[in-house]
């Protein structure tokens, strides 16, 4: 196993990015490519914080699964096009693109999967399903599917994450979230609609978390769509025993 810390030019973002890459040093089958996991960390974190926080590399090493966990700032993964931070083109194009060059990843999408955590379990719903050509399996932990709490938001409030301005910068105008490519529940529609392949649906949260009615929500809404999906509740809170503990789960659960 080699764990490669990779920077190069985002054309996606207008700058020099940076990304971790766990890439098993040998294949089961002699000249295979591998598998894929593209893994989101969550907001304030950074690309080093699933291999501080979890044990994903000694899984990625036992599943013989590459995994490539880029920076993603507190973006929530998605496009802000007045600033030409394409974070959603980034994650669901350029950086499959840039990897699938640089490392001797399959370019089946049947082997290529998304996963995140809080934050990075919202850029992965979403993200999953934009790009639903490129992955073929989703996974959320603790998913902040926190659309109506930038709904609610109030400009003078003391939390960034209930202040209006910070969700106006990350998902633009507000009037026009619900229904957009940045909502989770409107994705899945569209994709249901155009009769094309959804891709599978893995979303866990601990039972004391504070994102655990929105996962619920999200849930009962999936249930009502009909869509195929895992959810999994347990004791547990937004902590990353919670995460190690499903991140293993979420392998499992991967066609490998």
């Amino acid at each position: 196993m080699a764990i490669v810390e990779v920077n190069f030019h985002s054309t996606c973002l207008n700058r020099m990015v940076t990304y971790k890459a766990i890439i098993p040093t040998e294949h089961p089958i002699k000249n295979q490519p591998f598998k894929t996991l593209y893994l989101l960390h969550g907001f304030t974190d950074n690309h080093t914080q699933w291999l501080m926080g979890s044990r994903i590399a000694l899984l990625a090493e036992q599943a013989r699964l590459a995994v490539i966990m880029p920076a993603g700032e507190n973006s929530f993964y998605v496009d802000d096009e007045r600033r030409g931070h394409l974070y959603g083109e980034f994650i669901g194009r350029e950086l499959v693109e840039q990897t699938r060059e640089m490392f001797h990843l399959s370019t089946k999408r049947e082997d290529t999967f998304i996963a995140g955590l809080s934050m990075g379990g919202y850029g992965a719903v979403r993200n999953g399903l934009k790009y639903h050509e490129t992955f073929s399996h989703i996974a959320g932990l603790s998913s902040a599917f926190i659309l109506d709490r930038a709904l609610n938001s109030t400009p003078h409030a003391e939390s960034i994450l209930e202040r209006r301005s910070y969700f106006e910068s990350i998902f633009g105008n507000l009037d026009e979230l619900i229904g957009s490519d940045k909502d989770y529940k409107a994705l899945i529609q569209k994709l249901k609609n155009e009769a094309v392949d959804i891709p599978q649906l893995y979303l866990a949260c601990g039972t004391e978390d504070f994102l655990i009615e929105q996962n619920r929500d999200y849930r009962d809404f999936l249930k009502q769509e009909a869509i195929e999906f895992t959810y999994v509740e347990s004791p547990g809170i937004h902590d990353w025993k919670f995460w190690d503990t499903y991140i293993e789960k979420v392998i499992e659960w991967l066609p490998l």
